[in-house]
């Protein structure tokens, strides 16, 4: 009788170091890649995330395009904030996530300059003799660039201004091109023209009709990565709070 109780106290010792130490191993980390138009939003809500958490929440910005080929490669990420939906839906489609894709806003774009006001002749305004330099996000991997290539060829302009071009690797060093004035003006995220950054630079801008382009709905997936990590998954939910929704919609994210 004694060997069976000593037994099951060693077992029941056993397991309880197990749980320690199960729990000990859980990530107290997030590792989150974004869309660079996220930047003053995400960094609110990871603000926030951050008063209410034991945890480090660590968030690299860059374009969708080239995240997606890290991610694609098992690039070692938590969480993905794209500004293009269809990203994340490739990377279920190679199930690669553990989540499924929430869609936490619609981005806009904007004519912004320091040197002109685009509200009194919108789109035309890229067409003024000495406009001699136009910021975009490059089209190859960001979708602000997409969707700034699609409103060229809408307004039938993209012919006449080619050759004005430059292209920022990704939206916020597009949004960098033109505050620090390598560019007369640029089309960039209403989020960046919103933020602080951009509002202290006393510039001008324009909302481009969505109309004119493709909608730019944006989407946010757990990476297979999390399976084991509580406090991303904890984060993903947080992001669809309605205090969550309240920060973006302040910075310039509609409701999908």
């Amino acid at each position: 009788m004694a060997q069976r109780i000593h037994f099951k106290i060693i077992t029941v010792i056993v397991l309880a170091t197990i749980a320690l130490q199960s729990h000990a191993q859980q990530p107290n980390k997030i590792r989150i890649v974004a869309a660079s138009d996220l930047k003053f939003a995400l960094d609110s809500l990871a603000s926030i995330f951050r008063e209410n958490t034991q945890g480090t929440v660590e968030i690299t910005y860059g374009s969708s395009g080239k995240f997606f080929e890290q991610l694609s490669n098992g690039a070692p990420f938590d969480i993905f904030f794209s500004a293009d939906i269809s990203y994340p839906k490739q990377l279920q489609e190679k199930k690669l996530t553990l989540s499924e894709i929430y869609p936490y806003g619609v981005g806009q774009i904007v004519l912004w300059s320091k040197k002109i006001d685009p509200e009194k002749e919108g789109m035309k305004s890229l067409l003024q003799p000495f406009i001699k330099k136009i910021a975009i996000a490059n089209p190859a991997h960001a979708p602000y660039g997409k969707r700034a290539e699609e409103a060229l060829v809408y307004y039938k302009i993209l012919d006449v201004v080619k050759e004005k071009l430059v292209f920022g690797e990704n939206i916020s060093q597009t949004a960098q091109f033109v505050t620090a004035g390598a560019a007369d003006i640029g089309i960039v995220a209403l989020s960046l023209a919103l933020s602080p950054n951009m509002k202290k630079e006393n510039g001008k801008f324009f909302l481009i009709p969505e109309s004119s382009h493709q909608p730019l709905v944006q989407g946010v997936v757990l990476m297979r990565q999390a399976q084991d990590n509580d406090l991303a998954k904890d984060f993903l939910e947080f992001v669809k709070s309605e205090k969550a929704a309240a920060i973006l919609h302040h910075f310039g994210f509609a409701k999908p």
